[in-house]
């Protein structure tokens, strides 16, 4: 039988009970470039919620337009407010 490992990946970090386990985890599966743009997705999520222009969003995080644009996507598609919510308290 074979198992996705996306979903094995998914149940591992609901499972984690370590911040740190999941950062090393992370740190192991993404290259550095693949982490900052997984910031850099977050920060444009919060930037648009905040009424943020998709252009200045591109030039405060010198970020392409389409980056900023799929993350607007991402964001019509996908309710972040829970991501958000914790971003904005460890901000």
């Amino acid at each position: 039988m074979s198992t996705n490992p996306y979903h094995s990946l998914l149940q591992h970090l609901a499972n984690c009970p370590d911040s740190a386990d999941i950062e090393a985890l992370f740190r192991a599966l993404l290259t550095e470039k693949e982490q900052q743009e997984i910031a850099n997705r977050i920060r444009i999520f919060d930037l648009l919620a905040r009424g943020v222009t998709q252009r200045e969003i591109s030039e405060q995080l010198g970020v392409g337009i389409a980056t900023v644009s799929r993350g607007a996507k991402a964001m019509q598609a996908h309710d972040v407010s829970a991501l958000l919510a914790t971003h904005r308290e460890n901000a």
